[in-house]
């Protein structure tokens, strides 16, 4: 069974995000979306809530799982024995920083691939951070994030702004 690892903070998912875990679904047998714990990141959803969130989003997808994870992603790999890592890339700046991740782990686990998969033309602007900024001023988030995780991310970020 080749399984690939969808691993990022996810704080919140978005549709950018949910395509690409959707394109790693087609390619391999079991994909497993792993919410990456940084102690040293303030993030606006727990561990928890980002993982149900994703759930809620990727639960009719029988061969993806959701699971979240405090460590070197080799270490994950190995414990689940997934093969590939798979990265979303929006523009350039993404891709030094992604290419120097890969490196980074490739030397830790050679065994283990990085997967570039260019995102959808559509959600090249778009980011989590985006969407918790336009959320905290009451913006309409409908194109950003699955509609199924709407109302829980407009009532957590959202500070009270009249539009």
């Amino acid at each position: 069974m080749r399984t690939a690892l969808c691993p990022g903070s996810f704080d919140p998912i978005t549709k950018g995000h949910l395509d690409i875990i959707l394109r790693a679904s087609r390619l391999f047998d079991r994909v497993v979306v792993l919410v990456s714990v940084n102690p040293d990141k303030r993030t606006a959803f727990s561990v928890e809530e980002r993982v149900e969130l994703i759930r809620a989003v990727t639960g009719d997808l029988a061969n993806v799982e959701v699971d979240a994870y405090q460590g070197l992603l080799v270490d994950y790999a190995r414990q689940v024995g997934a093969t590939a890592s798979i990265r979303g890339l929006r523009a350039v700046s993404d891709f030094e920083y992604e290419f120097q991740m890969a490196l980074a782990n490739k030397k830790l686990d050679p065994q283990l691939e990085t997967i570039f998969l260019n995102t959808n033309s559509k959600y090249m602007y778009l980011s989590s951070s985006l969407v918790k900024q336009i959320a905290a001023f009451g913006g309409d988030i409908d194109d950003f994030v699955p509609q199924a995780i709407i109302e829980p991310i407009k009532q957590r970020l959202s500070k009270g702004v009249s539009k």
